[in-house]
Order: C-alpha cells, then sequence, then structure tokens
C-alpha cells in the first residue's frame, strides 16, 4: 500500500520559501545570499523567518553590490558551497552581468570541466505590480544567449519548487525568474519534502487541436484566459508552458506545432531579440512544412517598461492574445 504523500497549499511564494527551506535542511552546502534577506526576509518575504531558522551563516544579509555579492557566490560555488543569490528585482542584476558573463557561465568551459559552479540566482522580474522604473524589467533574453547558464521560470506553486530544488542541485549556474503578479495569484497543492521539475522539459496546460499558444510565468495565465475565450468561439487551443527557456524542450513545441498548425507565442517581454525568435526558429526548423499560418507574437513593445501608470497598455492582454488567435485562424 502506497503511503499518501503530504502536502500543503501554497502561494508560488511560499512555495519558493518551502523549497529553499528543504534545501537548507537537506544539503549544508547550500547558502542563501543577498541584500534584507536575513532578517527582513526578502522584499517578498521569499527567506522569511530562514535566518532565525539557519543562522547567519547559512542565510547572509549582504552589502548593496550585486557584483560583490554574486562575484563572492562564484567563489564559494567553485569550493564546495551551493549559494543561492536573491537579486531583488531582475532589473537590479545588471552590474552583475559582467561576473555573470564573464566568470560563472564560463568556468566548466575554462577550466576543461575541472570546476563549476554550482549556483542559483533567483531574481523577481515582470510588469503589473505598480513598481517603479527598473524593477518591471522582463530580460531574460540578455541570459538565454549566454552558453554556460541556465534559465527556468515557473508560472504556479508546484512547479516553482521542483524546479527551485531542481536549479540548486545542477551543477551549473542557473537563473531563476520569479513572476511577481504570481507570487500570491494562487495556490496549489505542494508536495513537503524534496521533489523535483525537470530543467528543460515544457508542460502543456491545456490540450487542443486547432492553435498551439506558447508562453512562460505569469503569461500562462493570459494564454489561460485566451484559450478559455476561444473555446467558446468553437476554436480549441493548446497552451505550452515553456517553464525552461535555455534549455528549451524543442519536442515539446514541434509535438503541439505539428498537431495544429498554428502558433501564437505570448511573452511580456521586448519582441526585439527574444526569446520568441528561439521558438520562431525551432519551429521552423522542426515544423515548417505543418505550418497553416504565420507564427503570430503577442508581447511587450519595444521602448523600457513605462511607469505603472501605463503598465496595462504595454503588457499583452487576453483580448490582444484572442486577436492573434482569430488572425491565425482566418489566414
Amino acid at each position: 500500500m502506497k503511503t499518501a504523500i503530504k502536502t500543503n497549499t501554497l502561494t508560488m511564494v511560499q512555495a519558493i520559501t518551502d523549497g529553499l527551506d528543504t534545501m537548507l535542511k537537506t544539503d549544508e552546502n547550500v547558502v542563501l545570499m543577498g541584500e534584507d534577506i536575513g532578517v527582513n526576509g526578502g522584499v517578498f518575504r521569499a527567506t522569511e523567518g530562514l535566518q532565525a531558522k539557519f543562522g547567519e551563516e547559512r542565510v547572509m544579509d549582504t552589502p548593496l553590490s550585486e557584483a560583490g555579492f554574486v562575484g563572492a557566490a562564484i567563489g564559494m560555488a567553485i569550493n564546495g558551497f551551493r549559494p543561492v543569490v536573491e537579486i531583488q528585482f531582475l532589473g537590479f542584476i545588471y552590474p552583475a552581468y559582467e561576473q555573470i558573463m564573464t566568470h560563472a557561465s564560463r568556468l566548466r568551459a575554462r577550466t576543461m570541466g575541472h570546476f563549476t559552479a554550482p549556483m542559483v540566482i533567483r531574481a523577481p522580474y515582470g510588469a503589473g505590480v505598480r513598481a517603479p522604473e527598473i524593477h518591471s524589467d522582463s530580460t531574460e533574453a540578455l541570459f538565454t544567449h549566454m552558453p554556460g547558464i541556465k534559465v527556468v521560470c515557473p508560472s504556479n506553486p508546484y512547479d516553482a519548487k521542483g524546479l527551485l530544488i531542481s536549479a540548486i542541485e545542477d551543477p551549473d549556474p542557473v537563473l531563476f525568474l520569479e513572476p511577481m503578479r504570481c507570487y500570491r495569484s494562487q495556490r496549489e497543492e505542494v508536495p513537503e519534502g524534496r521533489y523535483t521539475v525537470e530543467i528543460g522539459k515544457g508542460k502543456i496546460c491545456k490540450e487542443g487541436d486547432d492553435v498551439t499558444l506558447i508562453a512562460w510565468g505569469a503569461m500562462i495565465p493570459v494564454a489561460m484566459q485566451a484559450a478559455k475565450e476561444m473555446e467558446r468561439k468553437g476554436v480549441a487551443c493548446e497552451v505550452i508552458d515553456l517553464r525552461s527557456l535555455y534549455p528549451i524542450d524543442k519536442d515539446i513545441i514541434a509535438q503541439s506545432v505539428q498537431k495544429t498548425g498554428r502558433t501564437v507565442i505570448i511573452h511580456e517581454a521586448h519582441a526585439a531579440t527574444s526569446v520568441s525568435g528561439d521558438v520562431m526558429a525551432i519551429i521552423n526548423e522542426t515544423s515548417f512544412l505543418y505550418q497553416k499560418a504565420p507564427i503570430e507574437r503577442v508581447t511587450g513593445f519595444d521602448v523600457p517598461v513605462p511607469y505603472f501608470g501605463f503598465e496595462d497598455y504595454y503588457l499583452p492582454t487576453s483580448k490582444r492574445v484572442e486577436a492573434a488567435i482569430e488572425k491565425v485562424m482566418k489566414f
């Protein structure tokens, strides 16, 4: 007789806290680092209570220097630790970009496999929470163009904990993107203890035969809402959550697109030089002859994320997605 798996009903941010707690208990080499993550528990309270539980040597408040503490984490990773660094907002990561690009991502290649950098960089991202300038960027493409670092982005509590544990256990650096709008927008049953969600594997959120919707992070609820509305009009959408932006699950994309023949890609990042370009290339390489219509994209605009009074005009909406679906269906 199988023992029932114990679960808790958690929000995404609670699932992330649970994942960090699980790994701090499981592996003594796991340490947390970041601005205000200890005493204050982080800007979004993702590390709340962990310093009191595990001590200041395991959950460390750092100076306000992203380049400094990311660089320190790289050194710690080389020497046997598994640091998990919190960047308060993805837009604050730019001072540390040189450390990530020059050192973390290429350490395995530089040392011909003798050393690796098993570290995780957690970064809340995205618009829609009425944050000031720089706080709402969605610049994942800066990192997916960086061989040597993986980039993942959960859209729900279950995947958040499972992907985070996989990222911490990975032998190479992982950028763990956390969509701020999803932090407390839903609750889900999350298993207690350790479990993993494989990096590099997407997920079908809804099956359908007419058109494939591909999204990630905070755009999954938008895609699901559009799919629900189009179902009333007799259009069956298949919704794919990529979950992993590098590496991308090419198989799940090809299988879905070859079934439907029509594709709409949704993301809040700028359209120019974005991950959607990579997805379009995958479709061209694997499924060109299956296409019944040109691929459509619904994205943020090619401007800096505007001040919060104009965020709603910038972000993709279910109505914009519905219009794109109708366009590919009528082609």
